[in-house]
């Protein structure tokens, strides 16, 4: 299997040949013997590559989750670095000057909360309004496309953490969704360097690829199959494993009656999972220096596991055995809670909190997942 990175390498990049470029990428964007596509485009007498941009973490992953990016030089290559995520997300004209196109490559994380993909649909938008062109070299979702998991996003809950109108767990490629959206939104279409040999039903650890991690926080390919469902503990009082050894994996909180919340998830009887009692000291993040305890999730069987389900189990149990629980405010008064713009949807929050049960909350999922199937059927590349 070779990536959209690889490919364009190995055909000598012709289909950037003479052009003025500018490349949004990050760590994980590097071929299997970890060149970065960086040092590739920069070593090319075929490309002129005139400026880097940088999502969330940087383009060196030098930034922790959340944290603002500065603009600065990439002290390698001697390049300007333009952050996209800090007080600007979508490149500036001023950015684009002199360019002919905008290449990206970076690994996506398979779900709608990842800002990456935000971070790419900011840059095909500026770069439809600029009218240069958009090449995404394409890298296999890592999760597999053998489910569709959760709601599609209401609109009305639009944010850099749910950036269009898609389940959260969609099952496509950076290129399938720069084509959705691109169709979706009325923009150019970008031109995708297309995967050679990737099948749909592959998950990423039978790809051959080298596993690098798609930020700080996701140190496994078992963390990521678990994300679309802990991820939700953001937008809670909890911890969510941020500052240990296994975030995503462990979930508590000092006041947390973590023995009961493990009989609670296990006689839930959850596909795919099982669980085990934790205590745990965060070093950064939510309850940091403190005492914590809960619980550690595995995936027993990922083909069988539904994270976005599991997610909405754990919310209900952590509401019913923490006594301290609490969803995150927000920042400002006219702000979602977080936990609204993670479902993309305030009706999760508000019936849980009157007493509905996880099965109640995601009635319509299923209907849902069958409308976003058909709407992303046309712009599928590989089988």
């Amino acid at each position: 299997m070779r990536t959209g990175l690889e490919r364009l390498a190995d055909g000598g990049l012709l289909e950037l040949k003479g052009a003025r470029v500018g490349l949004v990428t990050n760590p994980n964007g590097v071929d299997r013997s970890f060149r970065s596509a960086v040092d590739i485009l920069h070593d090319s007498s075929a490309v002129d590559l005139r400026a880097l941009f940088g999502p969330e973490h940087g383009v060196r992953g030098d930034a922790q989750a959340g944290a603002h990016v500065d603009s600065a030089t990439d002290p390698k290559t001697g390049l300007p670095v333009h952050s996209l995520h800090g007080e600007i997300t979508r490149p500036t004209p001023e950015m684009l000057d002199g360019l002919d196109a905008l290449v990206i490559d970076m690994q996506d994380m398979a779900s709608r909360y990842t800002t990456y993909l935000s971070t790419q649909l900011e840059v095909q938008a500026a770069a439809d309004e600029a009218g240069i062109a958009v090449v995404i070299l394409d890298r296999p979702n890592p999760l597999a496309d053998i489910r569709l998991e959760g709601n599609v996003l209401d609109p009305a809950f639009q944010s850099f953490v749910g950036a269009h109108p898609i389940t959260i767990r969609h099952g496509m490629t950076a290129g399938e969704l720069g084509r959705l959206v691109a169709a979706e939104r009325g923009w150019q279409e970008p031109a995708v360097v297309p995967l050679d040999g990737w099948r749909r039903t592959d998950w990423y650890d039978e790809t051959g690829l080298p596993w690098v991690l798609p930020s700080p926080n996701m140190p496994t390919l078992e963390t990521l199959t678990l994300y679309n469902g802990t991820c939700l503990v953001e937008g809670t009082s909890l911890s969510e494993g941020r500052g240990t050894t296994m975030p995503f994996r462990f979930i508590g909180s000092p006041s947390l009656d973590a023995d009961a919340l493990v009989d609670d998830l296990r006689a839930r009887s959850l596909p795919g999972l099982a669980f085990r009692r934790v205590s745990f000291t965060p070093m950064f993040s939510k309850h940091a220096q403190a005492l914590c305890h809960g619980v550690e999730a595995y995936v027993t069987d990922r083909d069988a596991l539904d994270a976005a389900a599991f997610g909405l189990h754990l919310l209900h149990a952590l509401r019913r055995h923490d006594p301290d629980f609490a969803w995150v405010q927000p920042n400002h008064d006219d702000r979602p809670f977080f936990i609204d713009l993670l479902l993309g949807s305030d009706r999760p929050r508000t019936m849980l909190d009157a007493g509905a049960s996880p099965d109640e909350v995601m009635a319509g999922w299923a209907d849902d997942q069958r409308a976003f199937a058909a709407r992303r059927a046309p712009f599928l590349l590989y089988d």
